[in-house]
């Protein structure tokens, strides 16, 4: 028996000691893993994948991760939460992320609380130990289990699986809030995330999987992998162009390349005084 069919045997243990779980379902490669193995386990009547609508993640995200769900035969909760609305979340300092994960983890609770089910799951896998990731708190204050952390999984593991199991999703670029995009201390608002989105938006439709563009004021910085730089270049002109349109005055392209979590490159994690 191989390393990754143990750890997949711990998962399927712990799911079926939960009985019921409501899961803070993305859409992405990770919350697709916890949910198929959730009805794998528990039958489709023990799960609630609940996909949370916000000003801060893509609409096309929102209705893709709909549409998954139902495509796995579960019955989706659709809900939102207004994160720009938060003015502890707007502040956008390394602190945010504990407000905006326990506003999402506060809105699951309350959904579980009213089904009377047992356990909130997220996607959290092994990697993210690594990253600087102050919405763990959050996660503790109310109880959210991580799964796949807990069966030890890492990102290559869980593609595996995902694709072991047919998940259309299983090699899906990482999600992340928009506002991952934007400097720790500029103010966050709509303008300045749909900017960056409709720029986003814009590079992959060139066919492009891997992208970010981060806001500095009027200056765009685009990480793309070394491979889709080719790509920028033969279409500099026209992304140019388009990003102009956006309202940024210089278009730049970052030479470290695509990147998850750049913008916490230029914090001390260590000196960050998390609420």
């Amino acid at each position: 028996m191989t390393e990754l069919m143990n750890k997949e045997m711990k998962l399927d243990h712990l799911l079926k000691e939960m009985r019921s779980v409501v899961i803070a379902f993305s859409g992405g490669v990770d919350s697709s893993l916890v949910l198929k193995k959730a009805i794998d386990v528990l039958g489709a009547e023990h799960v609630k994948p609940v996909v949370v609508k916000s000003e801060l993640f893509r609409n096309e995200e929102f209705n893709q991760a709909i549409e998954l769900g139902r495509s796995l035969g579960v019955d989706v909760l659709e809900t939102e939460m207004a994160e720009l609305e938060d003015d502890n979340i707007v502040k956008n300092t390394p602190d945010s992320w504990y407000f905006s994960k326990r506003l999402l983890y506060g809105k699951l609770d309350e959904i579980k609380e009213a089904l009377g089910f047992n356990y909130v799951l997220d996607g959290m896998i092994m990697d993210d130990l690594e990253d600087f990731r102050p919405g763990l708190k959050a996660r503790d204050e109310f109880g959210v289990r991580s799964v796949l952390q807990e069966a030890n999984l890492y990102k290559s593991e869980i593609r595996e699986l995902s694709k072991q199991h047919d998940l259309p999703v299983w090699n899906k670029p990482a999600l992340c809030s928009l506002a991952s995009r934007i400097p720790y201390g500029e103010a966050l608002s709509f303008a300045k995330v749909n900017k960056v989105n409709e720029a986003e938006k814009y590079i992959l439709q060139l066919g492009i999987n891997h992208v970010r563009v981060r806001y500095h004021h009027n200056i765009a910085r685009i990480e793309v992998v070394e491979d889709d730089l080719a790509t920028i270049l033969k279409n500099k002109d026209n992304i140019t162009l388009r990003l102009k349109e956006l309202g940024f005055d210089y278009v730049t392209v970052d030479l470290e390349g695509y990147r998850t979590g750049s913008m916490n490159e230029v914090i001390d994690t260590k000196a960050t005084n998390l609420v």
